[in-house]
């Protein structure tokens, strides 16, 4: 990783000559809403790598232009862009003034996810939902996990008692059927997204969206329920941001182990040229998360976190129409639940503990050809290396050694002509994954030394070669787009001597878009997807108890899952000088063809119990309606959420003879208040909302007790299971901020609470013999939480 630094740099300082112009005309401006310069607004000229930024009073400059015509644009997160076209002769200097709107609820958002390509939400041939950064502040996501909760068809769930393990649901569908992408690259592994989503501080992101519906068309496998890309910020201007906050779990609970302190600090910078050639941005975030225990039983429900992320993203234009830039973070997590959190793992009597070191770099080149065509180049990757114990009983043998490593590489063009579009390219996406138990020394009866053996649980590699294209079509008021991707897929199971998993894979896509009227879109869209027969990241995760040991494993003869999802939407939007409103609504409908299911075998003598994904033959339907309505009237900003759906087999399951989807509710949803009561006091309110939900249960309470554990007939009950039915929840949120002007800088405190009703689980199995994964509803208790910022961005 020190060479591909050292590299980026020579290339940026290299290639500053290859820029050099004679030209000396300037661009001159000012960017104004309601007659007041607005700061830090994105300025660029279209069709080319050249741009700026607004300084704090809404000034901005643009130097070494050649003469010609040019296309303006300038925009700024809670702003309409506008766009001017001007001619300037070289040698002169022309100034020119962007009136914005404001724009609270996004309607004219930039989002590049619908189809690899940037441009307007309302002109996107598919809904993209996006979460703002000032909706990660008012709902004090310190990171992304705790956000993705306020975004239609998303719910976040814990998963795990010990270690916290977590995944997002989209539309009803667990995480593996979801793609998460970082600024647009799926290289977000299966092994990284056991713990990456609560692992990604939200200071690094610029803005998240979501995109529901089948993805695989341009995206690749595991985009069935839909795709979440992180995109993270840009540096566009000198500006820095430092914060600290604490967040206090437990506040006013009673019969817990105590509260728990979750510190946190982050900061944000970013340097520009003066030329704005060249910049760079440079992030960090701590963490340091006491372990929490609701039932004040010694075993945690919330596991301890440690986190320490750093990064940076550089760019530098090459010339007018080339531009390179690169991203790198590296991310240190170490988390451990259980009890006796200050002895050795294998001392407690049940711990789960995974330290995480994750390194991601990538590197871009972009190339404008004529005036709106444009080429892109592009590599990453993502290395982890992880350290884990999953154990009871003080278990010798239950650590563990997993090293991964994931690539995405490949070549994009797009063409933007008079009544079309046109994307395409090739990538080449690959997976080296190897898990290792680890092997212990120890005395034998004659109590002489003696150890066992490393052993392979995992060795696997995966390799996707793809190709895609998607072509648009504009006739009057209907907007029409098909597409398809190719994808050659080889999996190896080196610890197998059966071969490789190969399949070839058409996923293709079609969507309409309808402007019925001035303000209503109509959107029908129609896409195939598909995961293959691989390693999942639910298979890297083992509960532990000393009941019993439960681990994941593939079926040998489990087959590629294929779906077929449509999706209808109307989406309503009004625009007036005292306020604006938009309303979704949005159907789906997704067939799954031989979907993955798992089925869980008795426990076998030492407590150990297998969950096996297999194939349902019969398949498996997902449906329902996504609603949305955002609202934004005098400073009052209003956005709210809420699903109404099914997740069913159309056979039942075997265990408890169900067909509905575990820990899957049928209705849930959110709402979020922001009040900006004048520039200096603002005040925030959220909500969000769980239905009922089926759970299995295996742990003691089946049998009241473990007295006669070993006895047949409660090894048969607690084989046997039971499925329970979860309570409803909602949690409210309320924050206030202060802002203050310094004489350089601004300076924010604030203040609230989360989940004020303590709307929480009541029934956490006890003891070391509990069910860990018996675990739902809301994934924190009450929490009272403060902080302060301060910077030139506030």
């Amino acid at each position: 990783m020190k060479k591909f630094l050292l590299g980026m740099l020579c290339i940026l300082i290299s290639s500053t000559a290859i820029y050099a112009d004679n030209h000396q005309t300037t661009i001159k401006g000012k960017v104004i809403c309601n007659n007041k310069g607005i700061p830090f607004v994105s300025v660029w000229i279209k069709g080319t790598t050249i741009g700026t930024a607004t300084d704090k009073d809404g000034h901005f400059s643009i130097t070494d232009i050649p003469g010609g015509t040019y296309t303006i644009s300038s925009q700024a997160v809670g702003y309409n862009m506008d766009t001017k076209t001007i001619t300037i002769k070289e040698g002169k200097e022309i100034y020119i003034q962007f009136n914005l709107l404001e724009d609270a609820i996004g309607l004219d958002q930039v989002v590049v996810t619908a189809d690899r390509n940037e441009r307007s939400r309302k002109d996107a041939p598919v809904v993209v939902s996006t979460l703002s950064p000032q909706l990660l502040v008012a709902t004090q996501s310190t990171v992304i996990s705790e956000g993705l909760n306020f975004c239609p068809g998303l719910r976040m769930e814990n998963d795990c008692q010990n270690c916290g393990f977590s995944q997002l649901r989209m539309n009803g569908m667990e995480g593996a059927y979801s793609q998460i992408l970082i600024n647009s690259r799926s290289i977000f592994s299966g092994l990284a997204g056991v713990y990456g989503l609560e692992m990604i501080p939200s200071n690094m992101i610029e803005r998240i969206e979501v995109t529901r519906g089948g993805g695989s068309a341009l995206f690749g496998g595991n985009a069935i329920a839909g795709t979440v890309n992180l995109i993270t910020k840009d540096p566009i201007n000198n500006s820095y941001e430092i914060g600290i906050s604490n967040n206090i779990s437990g506040v006013g609970m009673k019969g817990t182990g105590g509260i728990s302190n979750d510190y946190n600090t982050n900061f944000n910078t970013s340097i520009v040229s003066e030329s704005g050639k060249t910049g760079m941005s440079i992030f960090g975030f701590y963490r340091s998360k006491e372990a929490f225990d609701a039932n004040n039983d010694g075993y945690t429900e919330i596991a301890k976190i440690n986190n320490t992320t750093v990064g940076t993203r550089i760019f530098h234009r090459l010339g007018m129409k080339s531009k390179i830039y690169g991203d790198f973070y590296a991310i240190s997590e170490k988390r451990r639940g259980g009890d006796q959190l200050n002895v050795i793992e294998h001392e407690a009597n049940i711990a789960e503990s995974i330290k995480n070191n994750i390194l991601t770099g990538s590197i871009n080149y972009e190339q404008f050809i004529g005036e709106k065509s444009h080429f892109s180049a592009y590599a990453s990757g993502q290395k982890v290396d992880r350290d884990s114990y999953y154990g009871a009983g003080r278990s010798l043998d239950a650590y563990g050694h997993t090293k991964d490593f994931t690539f995405n590489t490949g070549l994009q063009f797009k063409g933007d002509y008079e009544n079309s579009k046109l994307v395409t390219g090739i990538e080449l996406n690959g997976g080296i994954l190897k898990d290792t138990k680890l092997g212990y020394y120890y005395r034998d009866k004659d109590d002489k030394e003696a150890h066992t053996n490393n052993t392979t649980i995992a060795d696997q590699e995966s390799y996707t070669l793809g190709s895609f294209i998607q072509y648009e079509y504009k006739i009057n008021r209907l907007k029409a787009s098909a597409g398809a991707r190719f994808d050659q897929y080889r999996i190896k199971d080196n610890e197998s001597s059966t071969g490789a998993t190969k399949g070839n894979v058409l996923s293709p896509r079609i969507n309409l878009l309808y402007d019925v009227a001035k303000n209503l879109q109509a959107r029908v869209s129609f896409s195939m997807g598909y995961r293959a027969p691989q390693i999942f990241d639910e298979d890297l995760h083992i509960e532990a108890s000393k009941a019993t040991k439960i681990i994941h494993k593939n079926d040998t003869n489990l087959s590629q899952e294929t779906s077929y999802s449509y999706i209808a939407s109307l989406d309503y939007t009004k625009e007036e000088d005292e306020y604006k409103a938009q309303f979704l609504a949005e159907g789906f409908y997704t067939k799954l063809v031989d979907p993955f299911q798992t089925t869980r075998s008795d426990a076998d003598e030492n407590g150990l119990v297998i969950q096996t994904r297999k194939n349902a033959k019969e398949g498996a339907n997902v449906f329902g309606v996504n609603t949305e309505f955002n609202l934004a009237f005098h400073g009052l900003t209003f956005k709210s959420g809420f699903t109404i759906q099914r997740s069913q087999y159309i056979e039942a399951q075997s265990d408890f003879n169900e067909k509905s989807f575990y820990r899957t509710p049928d209705n849930y949803g959110f709402f979020s208040i922001d009040y900006e009561i004048n520039k200096k006091l603002g005040i925030s309110a959220t909500g969000n909302y769980t239905g009922e939900m089926l759970l299995p249960y295996y742990g003691p309470k089946l049998i009241g007790g473990f007295a006669n554990k070993k006895s047949e007939e409660a090894k048969a009950v607690l084989d046997a299971g039971i499925l329970k039915k979860s309570d409803t929840f909602f949690e409210l949120g309320l924050k206030a901020r202060y802002n203050m002007d310094l004489k350089d800088a601004k300076v924010q405190i604030y203040a609230g609470m989360k989940n004020i009703l303590n709307s929480y689980q009541d029934d956490f199995d006890r003891g070391e013999n509990r069910d860990p994964s018996y675990i739902y509803g809301p994934m924190n208790p009450r929490i009272f939480y403060f902080g302060i910022k301060i910077g030139n961005l506030l």
